[in-house]
């Protein structure tokens, strides 16, 4: 095996890392907007969970329309 072949090996596989690395990059970002919305879903769960315990229509309405501008 030549120094040519062991090069040309190491720059596809040098390649193909790369790429490798860009699709998990991507992934990764994806999965923190998902997890950024969930954390926004959860806020406006409690936030109509203790309203809601006490009964505060006012609240229970804003936070409501709070989450629908939100979307």
């Amino acid at each position: 095996m030549g120094l040519r072949e062991i090069a040309g090996r190491l720059a596809r596989r040098d390649g193909d890392l790369a790429g490798r690395v860009a699709a998990l990059e991507a992934d990764v970002l994806e999965l923190r907007r998902h997890h950024v919305r969930l954390a926004e879903i959860a806020d406006v769960v409690q936030e109509l969970l203790v309203p809601l315990a006490s009964r505060d229509q006012a609240r229970i309405d804003e936070a409501i329309e709070k989450f629908s501008k939100s979307l």
